[in-house]
Order: structure tokens, then sequence, then C-alpha cells
């Protein structure tokens, strides 16, 4: 789609103007996540702005990890995130790219800050500088080490770097303004010890930048003309600036600020997402009950469901909070269009057709998919004793039961009439139900006229295949988790939001799935083969979605 196809919004109007006006030449944007975490829903907004944004405009978008905190990085997450993106469809410019690559460069600008005396060793303990840093309605106060000597500093900060202090023994220092109005600015800090190592640049450094002192000098270093974050990062924006006036770069990247991705039933704290991993509340970051880009690929939403639903949030710099069902919209939307159907049994009920042949067998053809004949067809095989839902029989029931009852009419999907004509029963329990069929009914309506009131799915008894479905929901039931203070959000995880269903029934050609693939069970739902548990000896299919939104009906907060 052309870049002016596209729907408006006050980036899209910046870079247009910042064009036209040859402010820029071209678009360079970059998605910088720190990885300490898996990339959830608000990260898949910010991907598809970042790298959307490049691509509309004929630009580039590097993907670089903001790696300045080893203590809480990994190559797990690393790698989950470069999948992550990948997986929605984008391509970065070039190489991967690390904060850490630049940490020689960032060192280099420390000495800068202190030779021109704007940055200083500090030996405060933590909770002495939170008393000096003051509050929001009170200024700080000014460290009793701020005004040490350039020389001083300089050898101070060198015996940080060769690891001649312990952790939090002291920090450097921006010296910037103790009276500031914005809290960022009183003298922020530029590095701190963390005698851990990394997983880029092994034990070389005992010392880590900042993501404040890191990240803007990063976005100058490759030249980033339009500096996309979330409005958390606002006040953070002079703090930006000033590092970029102070020191001696070439290029002056801009940033700006949209609202970010708040969703009712949902938590997206990193921290928070890592408790209910931790905590085994959950099976993993990519459990489908998780708001992770992993998380819901598990579940069997699609790239373009998820780029779709972000598109659908608009970009503003508003906050607020977006309804859940609008993601299980788009979800529903792309399957209703691309999935396959297939004919699953959930709880079976057998029914023996008594007036056709014993050993005989016959391949229906079906199509995949009702509306869309390119999506070709499937063989079903009917037998004389096959498999419906308990569900879909009654002994007796009144006229809005549009399924199988005693003495009454059905049509078997992509099959034949049949009429339930008797019941065998176990104790109290239905055991299975004799019928018999129609013969000159196969997609004709009866000679009679007689039509059925309606139509259910059915499995053979012998042809079938046993699979295992998990089913899903919202994993909170408040719709607000994060936000509820009476409450810690543990307490509201929804003890009802996974269970599993074994010895299910499903038609043969459910051997053909590979993992990741998504059919439309009929009447039942959206699922997926499992990515990772999925094989031909353990068929696992995970609920997506159901065909229509009944949670808020059930459910109360």
């Amino acid at each position: 789609m052309d870049s002016s196809e596209k729907k408006t919004n006050f980036l899209r109007q910046i870079i247009e103007n910042d064009l036209s006006t040859n402010t820029v030449s071209s678009i360079v944007t970059r998605f910088p996540p720190e990885p300490n975490g898996y990339l959830h829903i608000g990260h898949a907004k910010s991907i598809c702005i970042n790298f959307g944004l490049a691509e509309d405009f004929g630009g580039v978008c590097y993907l670089r990890f903001d790696d300045t905190n080893p203590e809480k990085e990994s190559e797990e997450y690393i790698a989950s995130i470069i999948e992550d993106v990948s997986w929605l469809g984008f391509n970065w410019h070039g190489k991967v790219k690390y904060a850490s690559q630049y940490f020689d460069k960032l060192y280099d600008f420390a000495i800068e800050l202190i030779e021109k005396d704007l940055a200083y060793v500090c030996d405060l303990t933590p909770d002495q500088a939170r008393q000096y840093r003051g509050t929001l309605t009170e200024p700080g106060m000014d460290s009793p080490f701020r005004n040490r000597s350039v020389n001083e500093n300089i050898k101070l900060f060198k015996k940080m770097t060769d690891g001649d202090f312990d952790e939090g023994a002291c920090v450097l220092r921006a010296k910037i303004d103790m009276s500031s109005p914005n809290i960022n600015l009183r003298d922020p800090i530029l590095y701190r010890i963390r005698k851990s190592q990394h997983h880029q640049t092994g034990d070389k450094w005992c010392i880590y930048p900042t993501y404040d002192f890191a990240h803007g000098q990063c976005d100058s270093f490759e030249r980033i003309t339009h500096s996309i974050c979330t409005l958390e990062f606002e006040d953070h924006k002079p703090l930006y600036n000033w590092f970029l006036k102070n020191l001696d770069e070439k290029s002056n990247p801009r940033q700006y600020e949209f609202s970010r991705l708040n969703l009712n039933y949902t938590v997206t704290s990193k921290r928070k997402l890592k408790i209910l991993v931790d905590g085994k509340y959950v099976s993993g970051w990519d459990d489908p009950r998780m708001p992770t880009i992993s998380g819901m690929r598990r579940r069997g939403y699609s790239p373009d469901s998820i780029k779709n639903f972000c598109d659908s949030c608009g970009v503003t710099r508003v906050n607020g909070v977006v309804d859940i069902a609008m993601l299980e919209y788009h979800v529903r939307e792309y399957h209703n269009q691309f999935a396959s159907r297939l004919m699953v049994v959930i709880n079976p009920l057998k029914i023996i057709i008594t007036n056709y042949p014993d050993s005989q067998k016959e391949i229906l053809c079906a199509l995949n998919h009702p509306k869309n004949e390119d999506m070709g067809t499937r063989n079903v095989p009917f037998t004389k004793e096959i498999y419906i839902d308990k569900s879909d029989f009654m002994v007796s029931s009144n006229k809005k039961f549009k399924r199988l009852v005693l003495h009454k009419k059905v049509r078997l999907r992509n099959s034949y009439i049949i009429k339930a004509e008797s019941v065998i029963y176990d104790g109290d329990d239905i055991k299975e139900v004799h019928a018999t069929y129609d013969p000159n009914t196969l997609g004709k309506d009866p000679v009679d006229g007689e039509k059925p009131k309606g139509v259910i799915q059915w499995v053979s008894a012998s042809e079938g295949i046993n699979i295992t479905l998990r089913l899903y929901d919202r994993l909170f039931l408040s719709s607000t988790p994060d936000n509820d203070k009476a409450n810690d959000f543990l307490n509201t995880i929804n003890p009802n939001s996974f269970s599993e269903i074994k010895n299910c029934i499903a038609e043969p050609s459910i051997l053909n799935t590979i993992p990741e693939t998504v059919y439309q069970f009929e009447r039942e739902g959206y699922f997926v083969a499992d990515r990772y548990d999925f094989n031909k000896d353990n068929l696992i299919f995970n609920k997506t979605i159901g065909l229509r939104d009944s949670w808020p009906k059930i459910n109360k907060d």
C-alpha cells in the first residue's frame, strides 16, 4: 500500500513535513528493546510503528538491543525478540545492533563530560541519594561530592573502571540542576558498578552506562532521524536532548512520543510477567494465556491479525485502555477468512446407522472453506458407526433446539440426513443412539420435502483420530489487574483460564497437519496445532478463540 493510502497520524504528518522541507533526506528509525524479557502486545505496536513508517517512506529501521543491564538480560531474551520481529514480518536494516557495541565510545563520552566539568563521581549511598534528590514538589540538594575537581573525578572514574570499588560504592553522575522541576535532570546517573558478565562483552567491563545515557547516544551513532517512543519517556526528553547538546556528535535525532497500548484484562509490565513465569502461574513466557508475542503466536494468533489490531488502535498522544475484545475481533476476522474447516467431536456419543451396510465405507468430499473453493477439498470417510457430540442430541426438546432429537431428523455436515429411532441406555446414561439414514439425501433435500431443522458435525467411529484439546481463556478475571490497588494482581487470576480435554475425535485428514496450522473446528472455535508439543503421536491443539465473544456475558468483575 502506498504511504498516501495509509491512515494519517501526527507521526506521519511530521515525517511528511520533514521530507518535503528537506529537514531530513531519508527516514531512519529503530526498534530498541531491552533484552530483559519477552516482547508483549505493547511492543508489537511499537514494532509496527517504527518498521512501518520506515517502510512506508522508503527509509530504514534498525533492530537494536539497549543492553546496558547485564544482571537482567540474557541470550534467551535476545533470541526470542529477534524471532518475534521476524515472525511479525518485519526486516531490519543491516545486522542486529547492540548498545554494548558502543561501550568504548560511551566511555569516551563520559570522560568528555567529566573534562567539561559536567559529570562527577558521587559516593552517596542509594538511600542518601534518594534523600538528596528531593520530591516532585521539593527541589533536591547538591551532593557533597558535586564539586570534586576534574582531575579527581577522572582518577576516581578510572578506579571504578578498573574494579577497585565494590558495587554501590559510587556512581558517575551528570552535573545538571538539582533544583530542576524535572526530576530526570537532577544529576542523573551515567554509570554504575556492576561486576556481572555481559552476554556480549563478557568480563571486559565492570561499569555499565545507564539506559538514559546510552539510548540517545546510540540513536546519534546510528544517525536516527526520528526516535519514536511511548509517552512515559516524554519527561526524559530534556535529558535526551541535554546529552546530545553537550557531546560532540554531528547527528541530532529528535524524539517523538505516542501513547502506549494498554489492554484491559491484561498486564504488560515485564516485572509482573516475570512474576507469573517464575511463580509458575503460567507455563512460561510463551504460555498461550500470556500477552507476549510468542504467547499469542502459540495460541494461534496470526501476524496479520496482530498488525491489523495495532493499526486499528491508531497513533495518538492520548493514553487510554483498549478493549481486548478488539484484538479478539481481528483474530476471528483473519481466521474466518483463512482457516480451513474440520469436524471434531469433543464429547463423543456413538450413533449406529442401522440401515447402512456393515462393511461399507464411503469417501465423501468436503470443501475446506465454504466460501473459498480455491482452498480445495478434503476426503471425509462415512461409516455405519459415527460419533456426534453429546450436546447435539436430546431425547425430547422444544423447537429452539436445532439438532438431533429422538424421532426427528437432522443433516450431518457434508453428508446425509439421519433420523434418530431409538436410544440405548447404560443405567441413566445414554450409551448410543440408533438411527436410520436416507441414501438419497447426499447433497440433496429429501424427496418428501421435509427438511431437517439443523446441521451437526460428526466423525466416523472407525476412521476418526483421537486428539487432545487445550482450552485457554483470559488469564485475569478483573478488567484492570494492573491498576487494582485493593488487590494484588495475582489475586485476580482466573482459576479456569486453562483446562484440557483428551480423547476428542477428529476427521482422519487431521493427520496431515503440521505445527502452527489453525483450523476452525466447526461450531467449536478456532484451534491451532501446538507449536512445540504437536506431533503425529501427540495431536495437541490449543484453542485460539471461540466463534463469537461470549466471555463478558458469563464473567463479571
